[in-house]
């Protein structure tokens, strides 16, 4: 743990053990809401330790929120985004295996039910995959089940083609199969393309540098208004929580269940 936080503070990002990726959201967000807090009686305390008339927004002070609503915005588009193209290839994934399997009614009765066996470990393996969640060993677990049922499926298909009485059903079958098995690989990419560590650390430290002019610039006669200040901070980190779970696909309480749902559907084409 020492080195993550160690990498945290000097904004030296680590993709495969990340403090950002490797905690709960929640946790970094509770964290941060407490430092925020901090930050705005530091800069409270200062005030008080100074001499100044100052009073609400000047234009440093404005162009520092507006940069953090800016940031906010975009940072969560690009989590959206990212979020929603992976909605887009698991159902897309689901097409192609259902089109797959589909096609494998074009061959003979001993073929057909070769295929659909194959078919059916395959779909339980990507199955496995998704439920494995965080657990790395699991993942790649199912991640070679599901390569070793593909190339046996292909395999088939190859040895299949070479009987001109099956020409019209491979010519069906294997691009079928090759978009099943192209699939995958974008599905591996869109999981591991997140929002970079910089932009949220670089979105965390403008959180606390404007939770600091708070209490330095905007308090009133020295003095806080308590509930702007906390509706302030506490709707930030929960935006920020928001974008962090978006960016998460293998945890967090914004899931992919339903969308994995289209998948569980496919056990009863196979039945």
């Amino acid at each position: 743990m020492k080195p993550d936080i160690f990498r945290l503070f000097l904004f030296i990002p680590d993709m495969k053990h990340s403090f950002l990726y490797d905690t709960d959201a929640w946790i970094i967000c509770s964290i941060l809401f407490v430092l925020m807090t901090g930050m705005v009686y530091l800069g409270l305390f200062l005030r008080h330790k100074t001499i100044t008339s100052a009073e609400g927004l000047g234009p440093v002070e404005a162009s520092l929120f507006g940069l953090l609503a800016l940031l906010l915005a975009f940072t969560f588009g690009e989590a959206d985004s990212r979020f929603d193209a992976r909605r887009r290839i698991i159902t897309t994934e689901a097409n192609n295996i259902g089109t797959a399997i589909l096609r494998a009614d074009m061959y003979a009765d001993s073929d057909r039910i070769a295929f659909r066996k194959d078919f059916a470990r395959y779909v339980e393996a990507r199955l496995n995959y998704y439920e494995a969640k965080r657990d790395e060993v699991k993942v790649a677990a199912a991640k070679e089940d599901a390569n070793t049922h593909a190339a046996s499926l292909w395999k088939r298909a190859a040895s299949l083609s070479k009987d001109p009485a099956n020409l019209a059903a491979s010519n069906q079958m294997i691009p079928a199969l090759n978009a099943m098995i192209d699939i995958t690989t974008e599905r591996e990419a869109a999981s591991k393309a997140t929002v970079p560590e910089s932009i949220l650390l670089l979105l965390f430290v403008i959180s606390l540098c404007c939770s600091f002019f708070i209490g330095y610039c905007v308090a009133h006669d020295k003095r806080l208004n308590r509930l702007a200040v906390g509706g302030f901070i506490f709707l930030t980190t929960i935006v920020i929580y928001v974008i962090m779970d978006l960016d998460r696909p293998r945890r967090g309480i914004i899931n992919l269940d339903s969308n994995q749902q289209y998948i569980r559907d496919l056990r009863t084409m196979l039945k």
